[in-house]
């Protein structure tokens, strides 16, 4: 069995966090950060303080990704984004094929401002287009059309090297049928990377609201494990195999800078409530944007939280992250980096009968996931990693 991939110890993601919002969404727990009006450039000072304060904590790095996401970070100002990578490539060297990429709505507006995001530097974006029907669109609380989703991607692929789409799947009362008929139509778009989710209710949304009041019936979870299946493979037969549980793309079109994450490299968030790991030091940022600014200009960052991880804290979080890839974990890797020996990681004698019964394989040191064992990573994770 091949190794997984590796990942350099000088190899750094950069995510900045946008909290701000342009609408109210059902599905999102930033509610709270729409905004009429921003300041831009007390932001964009406060967030090129926090990435120094970043840059000095890691000096030395290879910057290889940077990702601008949180709530509608496509309405950056263009010459903000701009001066974030610009500070970037001060403060670090730039991977030659540095990904830089940034969370869209499809919408109108967003879409005009496509060309000069692109000028500004980014090469990648990823594009919420959640549905490929009016009626569910209206139900998931988005403000966009269908026919508005589409322009902005032509838009969008004639603007940026590189385009990703996201759709929402497993819906209330979706059949495989009607699910099957837009993934081909998603199919058609020719994307290189294609984000395919199923309908989670999250804590704190409108959609736990409403399931608590019995307003909305989740699929049968039979019925969505056959949604996910189907999914992989279709997506499989269109050379776009997924490389991560709900991630599919053609070979070398991965998300470099979530693959950082999953392969439990080090990343830096900068922002209202960015999270980061740096050799082994979990840091979280202040969520409330006010809180946030008001913390930058008073000591110089955003940070809250700073605290180092236990050797197994660090293995666990590489496991449960690694083993949503297809490529799986390497546990030599893993181990060298909690300073912990493979048999207090996991538990082989689980890792053995889930290989008797198709779930994962293991061998050469390496732990992945079977496709059938994705449809309960769950319960695989319980079993595998040690608590």
């Amino acid at each position: 069995m091949a190794r997984t991939a590796q990942v350099r110890d000088d190899d750094l993601a950069l995510y900045v966090h946008w909290p701000f919002c342009v609408s109210k969404c059902p599905y999102c727990d930033f509610n709270s950060h729409v905004r009429e009006q921003v300041d831009q450039a007390a932001w964009r000072a406060a967030l090129l303080t926090d990435l120094a304060h970043e840059a000095s904590r890691l000096p030395g790095r290879r910057l290889t990704s940077i990702f601008f996401g949180g709530g509608t970070p496509s309405l950056m100002p263009p010459a903000t984004v701009a001066a974030l990578i610009d500070a970037a490539a001060g403060h670090w060297t730039m991977a030659r094929d540095i990904e830089v990429t940034l969370e869209a709505n499809p919408s109108s507006v967003e879409a005009a401002r496509f060309g000069d995001l692109a000028a500004a530097g980014v090469n990648r974006v990823s594009l919420g287009l959640q549905a490929l029907d009016d009626p569910t669109l209206a139900w998931l609380g988005r403000a966009h059309s269908v026919d508005e989703s589409l322009h902005a991607l032509s838009i969008a692929q004639s603007a940026f090297e590189r385009v990703s789409i996201d759709l929402i799947y497993a819906r209330p009362e979706q059949t495989l049928e009607a699910w099957l008929d837009e993934l081909e139509r998603a199919l058609h778009f020719g994307t290189e990377h294609v984000s395919l989710y199923q309908l989670t209710i999250e804590p704190g949304t409108q959609f736990a609201t409403r399931f608590a009041r019995g307003e909305l019936v989740p699929l049968d979870p039979d019925a969505a494990a056959l949604q996910f299946e189907a999914t992989r493979e279709r997506m499989t037969a269109a050379g776009l195999p997924a490389y991560e549980t709900s991630n599919h793309a053609r070979p070398g079109a991965e998300s470099r800078h979530n693959l950082t994450y999953w392969r439990y490299g080090n990343y830096c968030g900068i922002g209202p409530g960015a999270h980061g790991r740096r050799d082994g030091v979990a840091t979280a940022r202040r969520r409330k944007p006010e809180n946030w600014l008001r913390r930058v200009d008073e000591i110089g960052h955003g940070i809250e939280v700073e605290e180092p991880l236990s050797g197994r804290e660090r293995a666990q979080e590489a496991l449960i992250m690694g083993l949503r890839l297809t490529e799986g974990v390497d546990l030599a890797r893993i181990a060298r980096l909690s300073q912990m020996p493979i048999d207090a990681l996991v538990d082989r004698k689980a890792i053995i009968r889930l290989s008797h019964q198709g779930l994962v394989t293991f061998g050469d040191e390496c732990l992945r996931v079977t496709d059938a064992g994705s449809l309960l990573l769950d319960g695989v994770l319980a079993e595998v990693v040690s608590a």
